[in-house]
């Protein structure tokens, strides 16, 4: 065990662990977080999806020591419940998502892939969502509210 200093959704925490654990881990059982969801422990299906210095990444494949004083940015950072995100506004509008359980890849992975290119076509965002599995086959609803993010995002760019 070693102590492992990290800098999670603005704050900084003290952990005891293992430095090859998996941040995912850490995240949840140790900081008690429940955007980032154990899926298939192999980064296959986005549910562990942490934004780490605003990429996005899939903590359970990334150990924790590795990580160092970068920025871990989960889904129960971005907003909260009284004051959500703009991007977690526009699913809850569009009624995109049911089970919630692969929102922290879908939302952090589109928040990235839009940070990276406010301008990106559908094609692009859906290029990028390949990645992250949904079994609730709310794909329609997604992308709307993800389009309808990436423009209110673009307006409050220009």
């Amino acid at each position: 065990m070693s102590r492992i200093v990290l800098r999670v959704n603005g704050r900084e925490h003290a952990v005891e662990a293992d430095p090859e654990t998996p941040l995912l881990f850490v995240l949840t059982d140790q900081l008690g977080l429940r955007g980032p969801r154990f899926g298939c422990g192999l980064a296959q299906c986005g549910s562990c999806t942490v934004l780490r210095n605003g990429q996005a990444i899939r903590s359970c494949v990334t150990a924790a020591g590795e990580v160092g004083t970068d920025e871990i940015t989960t889904l129960d950072g971005l907003g909260t419940p009284e004051n959500p995100h703009p991007i977690q506004r526009a699913f809850i509008e569009e009624g995109a998502s049911q089970c919630g359980f692969c929102l922290s890849g879908v939302i952090l992975t589109a928040k990235a892939t839009l940070d990276a290119n406010p301008h990106a076509s559908d094609d692009e965002i859906r290029k990028a969502m390949n990645g992250v599995l949904c079994r609730c086959f709310t794909h329609t609803r997604m992308i709307r509210a993800i389009r309808k993010y990436a423009e209110e995002n673009k307006h409050e760019n220009a």
